[in-house]
């Protein structure tokens, strides 16, 4: 038996998920203002008959009106984001921490729920009860920096009042990831407590100018061996440059540090980003090591949703290709059908649409792709083969409704397929060239009703643990397991989210189509 819809959406009347169908993206952080809110003295409690003492002034605790418990803190408010500030609330802080170390390793496939994940990360949300949310908090920010959205996790870890230990480190490395990490190094020197990392503490007193002392706590923590056999060589090379000059280069690490790698870019050794996990990729989008270095880098962040088309566009269009084969066959592939566009002329607009396509399908960025380009797409007299790319990348943007309306009546099956799904429509024959078609069919073919479980966390006020397991639903049915998939589907639109369900399903069927899905 199910839990009906009417009872899930009655748990969500809070935030109501669905007054906001498409959930604020992750990467519009920068847009989000918020008014400062009055501060308040918190006076003590009060006695039947209260008498004065001392003729002294009291210390009196001030704090912001509303500001919210260290696990509470985020990026998005509810008024954004549509999501209660219950999100968390009826969770276990560890059955929080383990959904997302599992979606860790296993990340959402499709763009639509890489937004959706971003903006549970993000959004200002009370944390599980009897819990001050600091694991949750410390989990949301790894989780964070994993998918390459390092300034927002940083914005997300200055709105920590004060920082545990664990906090200050999860904040140091992204500091130093984005090169801001001067104002920490201070906080640190005013509270030594904060790290009793040895590495931490040797860098920041070379930031402080005090090189006596981090010569000191170098030789003191080498004497008793508390540094790894690289960090011990590395500090050593910058810490006595002519110590290194008569020394080979090191030989990289495979996973280094956030302080490794820039105390490799300090000694004259920088490490290529490229191999390196994607937070790094955000060092190369300022361009300081090359255009190449910045297209792998922007490509990479586009993928995992972290920077927007565009971003993305920008860099691109930057400079003229400086050589041909790979990425740069695929600059010169949009900026050419950027040109054709400019021109309005359908014939080469066509041509260069069949060329550019299979490149961005390649680098797997088909939805940024369509997001920047596919409105000025639609309407053009194309020969069919363009045709059909051009109603796909209408179906992948985010103007997926208004394409839909045109090409539920088109000659080619799958796009009207597609067109009626995207509008909710299941009276289309099913398609067998579709991926996954009777698993979309059946997710829009009955009113939407949650599965038992999910339903049930909703109403027990763990609405983000629900979604974090639909999350997870969707890519073990993405994977062959259809029924799991239509539930996952049923789930988002039963809480509210029909546009994010419907994007999601459009991409899963067309990316798998091109064989695009990462």
């Amino acid at each position: 038996m199910r839990i009906r819809t009417a009872i899930i959406l009655l748990c969500l009347s809070a935030g109501h998920v669905g007054a906001q169908d498409t959930p604020l993206s992750a990467i519009d952080w920068l847009a989000v203002q918020r008014d400062v809110a009055p501060v308040v003295a918190i006076p003590p409690p009060l006695n039947e008959n209260p008498v004065a003492e001392s003729a002294s002034v009291p210390d009196v605790e001030v704090q912001p009106l509303d500001t919210p418990s260290i696990g509470g803190v985020g990026l998005l408010p509810s008024t954004m984001t549509g999501l209660p500030a219950t999100l968390w609330q009826g969770s276990t802080e560890a059955d929080l921490v383990a959904a997302l170390d599992r979606l860790h390793r296993r990340k959402p496939s499709v763009p639509a729920l890489d937004s959706l994940m971003h903006t549970l990360l993000l959004a200002e949300a009370a944390p599980p009860n009897g819990s001050d949310g600091a694991a949750l908090l410390e989990a949301r920010l790894e989780t964070l920096y994993n998918h390459g959205l390092v300034a927002p996790a940083e914005a997300l870890a200055e709105r920590v009042g004060t920082l545990t230990p664990t906090l200050f480190d999860q904040a140091f490395d992204l500091a130093l990831i984005t090169g801001s990490d001067a104002a920490l190094c201070q906080l640190l020197t005013e509270q030594p407590g904060l790290s009793n990392d040895l590495p931490t503490r040797i860098w920041c007193a070379t930031r402080d100018g005090d090189f006596p002392l981090a010569m000191t706590v170098y030789q003191t923590g080498s004497a008793l061996g508390q540094l790894s056999k690289l960090d011990t060589e590395l500090l050593l090379r910058f810490l006595d440059p002519e110590y290194a000059e008569n020394t080979q280069p090191l030989r990289p690490p495979v996973r280094p540090t956030p302080l490794q790698f820039r105390l490799f870019e300090a000694i004259g050794e920088a490490l290529p980003t490229t191999p390196l996990p994607l937070p790094f990729a955000v060092v190369e989008l300022s361009g300081d090591s090359g255009w190449r270095a910045q297209l792998q880098a922007a490509e990479r962040l586009a993928r995992a949703g972290a920077i927007d088309g565009n971003q993305l566009l920008g860099v691109y269009t930057e400079q003229l290709r400086a050589a041909s084969g790979g990425i740069w066959d695929r600059v010169e592939a949009l900026q050419r059908f950027e040109t054709a566009l400019n021109t309005r002329d359908p014939g080469a607009i066509a041509s260069s649409l069949e060329k550019v396509w299979p490149q961005m399908r390649t680098a797997g960025l088909l939805v940024p792709f369509s997001n920047l380009f596919a409105s000025r797409l639609q309407g053009l007299p194309l020969n069919p083969r363009a045709e059909r790319i051009a109603g796909f990348a209408g179906l992948l943007s985010d103007n997926y409704e208004t394409v839909a309306q045109t090409l539920r009546t088109s000659d080619d099956p799958d796009l009207a397929f597609l067109a009626k799904l995207a509008q909710g429509d299941t009276s289309a024959a099913r398609r067998l060239d579709v991926p996954h078609a009777a698993a979309l069919n059946a997710a829009w073919s009955t009113p939407p009703d949650a599965p038992e479980d999910l339903a049930a966390m909703a109403a027990q006020n763990r609405l983000g643990e629900a979604l974090l397991a639909t999350l997870l639903r969707f890519e073990t049915g993405a994977e062959g397991r259809p029924a799991e998939l239509t539930e996952a589907l049923q789930t988002l639109r039963a809480f509210g989210l029909e546009d994010t369900a419907r994007r999601a399903a459009l991409q899963l069927a067309i990316l798998d189509m091109e064989g695009a899905r990462r």
